[in-house]
């Protein structure tokens, strides 16, 4: 009764509330409060292998490729690291680009500094943009830094030099963020490539093991030089507040993966939207992959790991909620993982895979529904007769309607949907067929199939 009587006053409060306004402590704010570059709203991301693109392996001879690339649709060049490799405790003949020797240099295998700001101006001139790989966690045991700076890097309990703990990258040493005179020459690093070569901002390797109030330092410092955007190699809210645009989707391409070698079915895809998309905060920008450096190198080609379901897992990256990324090679079929610490040139020619990005990167640009962060539709999910066959989901922005069904089992399914958000007419992208989608529509989708249906109404 008591409980009865206090609901009662509690309605009776908030009825005879209606004019005054309600506290400012209970106005919802976004959770992201950074400023993505305009130019990012509809941007797709390519991952450039410097060393293993050409047989020269330079800037140069990579820029031969970006009229290609222009054309593929790419929009965001993301430079692995440009930095001269260590030789202390070098992996390989070649070393690794994540063992950095010097901050304020390039390596020379790639060129000299003049070719990279070439490179940039090149590309700003085609309307791309140019992102640095920066590796702010730990540095290569011959960095001067371990010679003029050594408090700035952790210590064993013997108090020497370490790796990273708990990883065998016994080629680099760990850095002490609670060192503020690091911080301050690690920012100022950051700032001069921006300064230097007009860079557009960085992907920042295991992000998430550096202390997320730098970032926010780091992202202050550089909008003020210009907008940038920053990619973090993570897959966590909290960097999206104020420091990065983007962060990895990680558990997505962990599901596809599952799927496609047979431990989930297309359910799981299902729930990892359920999850994340109520999970995440709107305008926190996702990148979806089936490809990457890491995955290449240490899990196989994109066909080992995909196998039939390759070809409907593109379709997902593009057209679910992210920006998706190309690897280098993915164009051209690569169907090997490259040596990391060799010289490994990648074999160019026309591939199916290249013409199916192409294709799904001009749907990216020109329909707004498919767009990045806020700038595009919400995923809503549609419902369909075949769950643990197909997903489903329909993305609109403003006029604009995208609706897409993606078989990821070896046979064909036949769905109808409970939804009445897909209704209506449409062009189904691949096919260029006409169809009008009723309640009682079936859609037939083959094996390992999918459609990508365009409402006329755009």
């Amino acid at each position: 009764m008591k409980r009865l009587v206090n609901l009662l006053l509690i309605t009776l409060f908030m009825t005879t509330s209606t004019h005054a306004s309600t506290p400012e402590k209970y106005q919802p704010k976004p959770y992201v409060e950074l400023t993505h570059p305009a130019w990012s709203k509809n941007a797709t991301i390519y991952e450039v292998n410097v060393r293993q693109y050409t047989k020269e392996g330079t800037f140069k001879a990579f820029s031969q490729h970006m009229p290609r690339l222009k054309e593929l649709g790419v929009d965001i060049l993301w430079l692995m690291p440009i930095h001269p490799i260590g030789e202390k405790n070098r992996k390989g003949g070649k070393g690794s680009y994540y063992s950095v020797k010097d901050y304020m240099a390039v390596n020379p295998e790639f060129g000299t500094l003049d070719d990279l700001k070439a490179l940039v101006k090149q590309a700003h001139d085609m309307g791309m943009y140019v992102i640095l790989d920066w590796v702010a966690n730990h540095s290569a045991w011959d960095n001067p830094l371990t010679k003029s700076h050594p408090e700035w890097y952790t210590k064993d309990h013997k108090s020497n030099f370490q790796p990273t703990p708990w990883w065998d990258w016994s080629d680099i040493i760990d850095f002490d963020y609670n060192n503020p005179e690091m911080r301050e020459y690690m920012t100022e690093a950051l700032k001069y490539w921006v300064r230097e070569a007009d860079i557009d901002g960085y992907r920042a390797d295991v992000a998430g093991f550096i202390p997320t109030d730098f970032w926010d330092t780091v992202r202050d410092e550089l909008d003020q030089i210009k907008p940038v955007f920053m990619l973090a190699e993570w897959d966590s809210r909290d960097l999206h507040k104020n420091a990065f645009d983007m962060t990895y989707a990680w558990k997505l391409d962990a599901t596809m993966v599952e799927v496609a070698q047979g431990k989930k079915d297309a359910s799981a895809l299902f729930h990892h939207f359920a999850h994340t998309l109520n999970a995440w905060p709107d305008n926190a920008i996702k990148m979806n992959f089936v490809d990457n450096h890491d995955k290449n190198s240490w899990e196989g080609s994109m066909f080992e790991r995909f196998g039939p379901h390759l070809n409907a897992s593109i379709v997902l990256t593009v057209t679910a909620e992210g920006m998706p990324l190309l690897y280098s090679g993915q164009e051209a079929g690569l169907d090997r993982s490259l040596a990391f610490f060799e010289k490994d040139e990648i074999i160019w020619q026309s591939h199916p895979i290249g013409a199916l990005y192409k294709q799904l990167f001009k749907l990216k640009k020109a329909n707004p529904a498919l767009w990045n962060g806020n700038w595009g539709g919400k995923m809503v999910p549609v419902t369909n007769s075949q769950p643990k066959q197909a997903l489903s989901f329909a993305r609109v922005k403003n006029d604009n309607k995208v609706f897409t069904v993606i078989n990821f089992s070896d046979s064909e399914a036949v769905v109808s949907f409970t939804e009445t958000i897909q209704l209506g007419k449409y062009t189904e992208y691949f096919s260029q067929q006409k169809i009008q989608i009723k309640p009682d529509t079936l859609i037939k989708v083959p094996a390992f199939g999918y459609k990508v249906f365009v409402s006329d109404t755009n």
